[in-house]
């Protein structure tokens, strides 16, 4: 199996449900604890081995390629004040991987964003990461889903269990289980299905690994819900027909994520983030432990 080591992440949505902060900032701006999310999401595309990256923006998302270029005259002022530790932080966003872009246009869903990839892609296997799920660093996801692909072949999701009430807001697998506890096989998908109709409580989150016959099939694909084009109908098709682009496999994840997605989810990544920091934590839960029990 060749190895993979392109990344695809979406970017071109326009974050209504943060606005007015959005208005003119890009959602994947928006900082958490004191990085914008979008550069954890970078961070763990490169530490996966992934150092080519593309990313799919839009209309006034210029700040993102701003931020992972070079800022010359702010290295210089730091230079200047003798502030090596800023001056590292600042460099790290551009020294992580070798960046593209490309824009959607008109963003007519998530399968059409990653079907904007194609040119860039070509014939090789890739691994897509959304922007609104944070894996936290100490929970490899993205290396355990690309050891599958090489052992196993076709794409591979990652699965997370999620409470029957909540399967609206995802696409849901049909799974068989395999010899790997942590690894199924994916015998069908459903986007965002009515509570009761979901296949099972494993809900698809946003880490992909993907065989380039997706883009054919995605080409195919008739706008589904939503009247978008989805990933999840073109990955239901590979599920459904091996010979379009090998199996699908689910990785099960049970480690530690970030939801950045909502208002309330994203003050809570904020929060976490924050109490595990070493350089902030300490005060920060001291500050905290006395805010609630105050409150309470």
């Amino acid at each position: 199996m060749r190895k993979i080591q392109k990344a695809v992440i979406p970017a071109a949505g326009l974050g209504t449900r943060f606005l007015p902060a959005t208005k003119a900032t890009p959602k994947e701006m928006l900082p958490v604890v004191d990085k914008p999310a979008i550069q954890y999401v970078v961070e763990e595309a490169a530490a996966a081995g992934l150092s080519d990256v593309l990313m799919i923006t839009g209309r006034n998302k210029r700040a993102l390629e701003d931020h992972f270029d070079r800022n010359y005259e702010l290295e210089s002022a730091l230079t200047r004040k003798g502030d090596a530790q800023r001056l590292v932080r600042v460099q790290e966003s551009s020294d992580l991987a070798t960046m593209h872009y490309v824009r959607q246009g008109d963003p007519r869903g998530l399968g059409h964003a990653v079907l904007c990839a194609e040119p860039h892609v070509g014939d090789e296997p890739f691994a897509v990461l959304l922007g609104d799920d944070l894996i936290d660093p100490r929970d490899p996801l993205l290396t355990r889903m690309t050891e599958i692909r090489e052992r196993e072949g076709g794409s591979v999701v990652a699965l997370m269990e999620v409470a029957p009430e909540q399967s609206h807001l995802y696409g849901c697998a049909a799974v068989e289980p395999t010899p790997d506890g942590d690894v199924v096989r994916v015998t069908g998908l459903v986007e965002k299905p009515d509570p009761g109709d979901a296949p099972s409580n494993l809900a698809v989150i946003g880490r992909y690994v993907l065989d380039p016959a997706v883009f054919g099939v995605l080409r195919e694909t008739e706008p589904g819900r939503g009247g978008e084009i989805q990933l999840t109908d073109a990955l239901q098709q590979l599920a459904a027909d091996e010979k379009l682009g090998g199996p699908v496999h689910g990785v099960v994840f049970r480690g530690r994520r970030y939801d950045t997605g909502d208002r309330g989810d994203y003050l809570r990544a904020i929060v976490r983030l924050a109490c595990e920091r070493e350089d902030l934590g300490p005060d920060f839960r001291t500050w905290l432990r006395d805010y609630v029990a105050s409150e309470l």
